[in-house]
């Protein structure tokens, strides 16, 4: 599965926008914050009462029973279109569907009781069990539906069921179509409306998402991913309706006027979640090029025919092909069906033969979709056909190791897409990224291992928790270390035994490193796979590596923001280390103690550079003389530095100032050789890492008389005095009269904001100007690192106040405004919208959001709705929150990537905070954690810490808990940093930019 998140933050546009989202915001504020925190209380929840009784002491199956296979009948009741015909009643839609289910399981221990999983489901009818040898029917005395979160289903036998018998358990049900999982509706329009309020173009579609738990509320089945089987499905539907299953479709028949059926064929032996079946008036295209595998991708027949599902056809193929040969296994199935849905909770979902995708994720729009957006979208369907082999052929035992399945999907995206698409150059572009996402999340306490105690995983809410950063990054950036520090050859040698000798079984992280192993002893190799693995697997948290150049000497600790922390672990670590007068090689610590190695002395006053090319995840420190020959390098020569190590070094230097182990002007030092880099890695990494200054620093007490300064245009920067100069000066005038204490906080702050937006501003204009050419004219460079370079240089331009940048952002607004032709390359338009909303009013707002409102195309959608976020204006921000309660203005699965962005602006994180705790009930259905982290960005305030920590105690947080304890610590860690280091960045920034 890919996570929902992942769309917002694959894309480099998005990514870099809200990177600098921040940046000059000081200057657009209206009104105290102060005051806008006291008018704004958030509504008290609602008391909500409990009805079950608290979990019995075991949650899971027991083993006495193993299912091997089901035949499964389901027909929904939606109905896919209904059409008002005047003076016709029109039938109600009906979201619920009927079914029943035949399961045949082995007896492994003697049992009187059948446990499964079933929710929300009516049984009907009686339970029906059966010896399948001898067709004897055991009589069943009780079924009971347990009130807990085990979700058994318990039934009670006259007589127990002996191991090595084999028996059958049949129950009709019924259940409701739900709107974000299990068997759930969705809807999108076909042409466009006769008149407003007519629904005749309404179409509605069923689809399935049941990872990680939700196949127990389709039918009663063992829910459990080691609960493995076949399973034989049928599904009833509406005439004129196409349904699609896990399997190649083996019959179709009408039924009567209404209804038909479709069986398909049995699917290979799987667990519940990967189970999938979707009913809709979709059309398909050709089949995709593959010479065993016939490959259709789905979608709305408007889509079809104007070709979006192109590029998905164009490339699936290609991919599978690549991995068939790069794994040594042959796809499993006869068909391999994607289809892009218009709802659905994660990006995609890897559902065995039946892909399922968020339109955006499939879909790509010549001349309207970025270019960005397409490396995306191969991104994401390399992802989820490196499931078909981790995770559907070989599938964890339990949930507390999911990381197996998602950290090897993302990293096989990035191998597969360099290879069938090497232009898109996703790893360049995306994998450091995803570095350092990783790093963030793990250096807080709160972070977890990617392998955790099987019985600290149990429920819902925790399964459905590790479905974060931790499990896709670092899963996927350990196993990018393990195939570095064993070797191409190893390494595909050893998961392709890992996945011949597990094929359709279900395996723990230990059978992993036995065949990574047995391919190392075959190479005659002398590494203890397990012992140098499992330090990164079953600890919390990574290294940082502390190098002192004069005298060799290194040690390793755990890193963390908070540096009061006292920490044991320790790691194996493999380090690539270099000079500039020797080739990489790699040398390997293996002791907590310091030790002194002869690769790391500086014998003739070289630099020495460890972790070449960012293989390793850890971070890495040096002595202070090492430093500057490092800085010193990239400053005079930038290209002696491999291009991941010059970005690498900035967020290192960057994060290592977060956790006080450097001086923080070191961190800012690492940023002066910009103005010479033409390379998209290193500026990426100083822009998401200036983001937490800017973060840190954008609200103080007062900011009102600064909204004052800015919309009047007076500066002090370069003497240069504006038209609103009388305004302003009086406003400064009263201030410095009234309270020298208030006029000392708004001159520090004022400083301290044009400083750095003067300093941004020296470093980007050269880089804006060499692609001036480009972006003048609204046009893109070819190759993809400098469409990624250009993006960037145009959003840093802008947000430093680059006159030149601004009024490029407002002409090409302005045309499309009064011409009705968009003429902004889809590259462009992140920045463009949202610099062109900010700029101007509400007549520039609205018709940005009609525009949103009218589009069906993910790509310009996101960057309306992002550029909608932009606004400077409170009232419309609050507008702006209120659609997100409305289905019909914002669908429920986007409300979480609105209601960021609108944090993302400084002007509008307030209100989102409060916004947020007075819906909370319905917003944390549609991605909680996300919104978590996204509001509370900027918290470094005590009385925030506080408001949070209320929050933790008075609000039902579920999955959302992990998210609001690492909040609760970032705050802990924001407050103490903010209150050390505000005086050293502000005295640097004065310093850099006088001179």
């Amino acid at each position: 599965m890919a996570k929902n998140s992942i769309i917002s933050k694959t894309l480099a546009t998005a990514f870099v926008v809200l990177t600098l989202s921040a940046i000059g915001g000081i200057i657009t504020m209206i009104i105290l914050y102060e005051e806008e925190i006291s008018t704004q209380n958030p509504t008290p929840r609602p008391t909500i009462g409990t009805t079950t009784t608290g979990p019995p002491p075991v949650m899971r199956l027991p083993k006495t029973l193993i299912p091997h296979s089901y035949k499964v009948f389901l027909q929904p009741h939606l109905y896919t279109r209904i059409i008002e015909v005047e003076n016709v009643t029109s039938p109600n839609q009906t979201m619920s569907f009927t079914g029943n289910s035949t399961v045949y399981f082995d007896c492994i221990e003697s049992t009187q009781t059948i446990y499964l999983h079933s929710l929300d489901l009516t049984i009907t009818g009686e339970a029906v069990v059966r010896n399948t040898l001898t067709d004897d029917r055991i009589n069943v005395l009780k079924v009971i539906h347990q009130k807990d979160q085990s979700n058994f289903l318990e039934i009670q036998l006259e007589k127990a069921l002996e191991a090595g018998e084999t028996h059958s358990l049949f129950l009709a049900f019924t259940g409701q179509i739900y709107t974000v999982d299990a068997l759930y509706a969705s809807t999108y329009q076909e042409g466009d409306p006769a008149s407003e309020g007519d629904t005749n173009t309404l179409r509605y579609l069923a689809a399935t998402n049941m990872e990680p738990t939700h196949a127990r509320k389709l039918f009663p089945c063992f829910d459990e991913p080691e609960m493995k089987a076949v399973f034989n499905v049928t599904v009833i539907h509406r005439r004129n309706t196409v349904a699609l299953g896990n399997e190649k479709m083996l019959v179709t028949n009408i039924i009567d006027d209404e209804w038909q059926y479709t069986t398909f064929n049995p699917t290979p032996k799987m667990s519940t979640y990967l189970f999938a079946v979707t009913v809709s008036e979709f059309t398909s295209s050709a089949s995709s090029p593959h010479g065993r595998v016939e490959i259709k991708t789905y979608a709305r027949p408007e889509a079809m025919e104007a070709g979006h599902a192109d590029f998905a056809a164009s490339i699936t193929g290609k991919i599978l092909t690549f991995l068939e040969d790069y794994l040594g296994i042959d796809y499993q199935l006869r068909s391999l069906d994607q289809i892009a849905l218009p709802d659905l909770p994660p990006a995609a979902m890897e559902n065995w033969g039946l892909v399922t995708y968020q339109e955006g994720a499939l879909l790509y729009e010549e001349g309207v979709s970025s270019q960005l957006h397409k490396r995306m979208i191969a991104t994401i369907i390399a992802h989820e056909l490196s499931h078909q082999w981790f995770g559907n052929l070989v599938t964890m035992k339990w949930w507390n190791q999911i990381w197996l399945n998602e950290g090897f999907a993302t990293y096989m995206s990035y191998i597969a897409v360099d290879h069938v698409a090497p232009s898109l150059q996703v790893t360049v572009l995306g994998l450091i990224n995803e570095l350092h996402r990783a790093f963030e999340e793990d250096s807080l306490v709160s972070s977890h291992p990617l392998s955790l105690p099987e019985e600290e995983i149990q429920t819902y809410d925790e399964i459905i928790q590790l479905f974060d950063d931790i499990t896709y990054l670092k899963g996927a950036l350990v196993v990018r270390m393990l195939h570095d520090f064993v070797g191409d050859r190893i390494f595909r040698n050893g998961i392709k035994m890992y996945l011949s000798d597990f094929k359709h079984k279900n395996v723990e992280q230990n059978d992993l490193w036995k065949s990574i192993q047995k391919a190392v002893d075959e190479d005659a190799g002398h590494i203890d796979i397990a012992k140098v693995m499992s330090t990164w697997t079953e600890q919390t948290g990574f290294p940082i590596i502390t190098i002192n150049t004069t005298n060799g000497e290194i040690y390793q600790k755990q890193f963390l923001f908070n540096d009061s922390v006292e920490s044991s672990n320790w790691w194996y670590i493999p380090i690539r280390v270099m000079s500039n007068i020797s080739e990489p090689s790699i040398i390997l610590l293996t002791s907590k103690d310091p030790v002194k190695k002869n690769e790391l002395i500086s014998k003739k006053g070289e630099w020495i550079l460890a972790n070449v090319n960012c293989t390793g995840y850890f971070k890495v420190n040096y002595n202070l003389e090492n430093w500057e020959r490092l800085l010193t390098q990239m400053e005079t020569d930038l290209n002696r530095i491999p291009l991941f190590n010059r970005g690498q070094l900035i967020d290192d230097a960057f994060n290592l100032a977060r956790a006080k182990s450097v001086d923080v002007t070191l961190a800012l030092n690492s940023t002066r050789f910009l103005r010479n880099e033409t390379e998209y890695l290193p500026w990426e990494s100083a822009m998401k890492n200036l983001k937490y200054f800017v973060q840190m620093f954008d609200r103080t007490e007062v900011y009102g008389p600064m909204q004052l300064y800015k919309e009047h245009e007076f500066t002090v920067v370069g003497g240069k005095e504006g038209k609103g100069f009388l305004l302003a000066f009086f406003t400064y005038y009263i201030i410095k009269t009234f309270n020298k204490v208030l006029l000392h906080i708004f001159h520090k702050t004022v400083v301290k904001c044009l400083f750095l937006q003067a300093y941004l501003r020296q470093q980007v204009t050269v880089l804006y100007n060499s692609l001036r050419n480009y972006t003048d004219k609204s046009e893109i460079p070819e190759d993809h690192a400098l469409q990624s370079l250009q993006v960037l240089a145009v959003e840093v331009a802008c947000r430093a106040g680059l006159p030149e940048c601004i009024e490029m952002a407002s002409k090409w607004f302005s045309i499309w405004m009064n011409n009705g032709t968009n003429f902004i390359h889809p590259n462009l338009r992140y920045s463009v919208y949202c610099h062109a909303v900010a700029a101007g009013g509400r007549v520039e707002w609205e018709f940005a959001w009609n525009k949103f409102l009218n589009s069906s195309n993910f790509s310009e959608k996101h960057q309306l709705q992002f550029g909608l976020s932009c606004t400077n204006k409170i009232w419309l921000l609050n507008r702006y929150l209120e659609y997100t309660l409305d289905p019909e203005k914002i669908r429920p699965l986007e409300t979480d990537t609105t209601i960021n962005y609108i944090a993302k602006n400084v002007a509008g994180q307030a209100l989102a905070w409060n916004f947020l705790r007075a819906h909370w009930d319905y917003f944390r259905q549609f991605g909680g954690p996300s919104m978590i982290q996204g509001v509370t960005g900027r918290f470094s305030k005590q009385f925030e810490l506080e408001e949070l920590e209320r929050f933790a105690s008075d609000y039902e947080l579920g999955g959302s808990a992990s998210a609001v304890t690492r909040a609760i610590e970032q705050t802990k860690v924001n407050i103490e940093w903010v209150n050390e280091y505000k005086d050293t960045i502000l005295e640097w920034f004065e310093r850099e930019t006088s001179s």
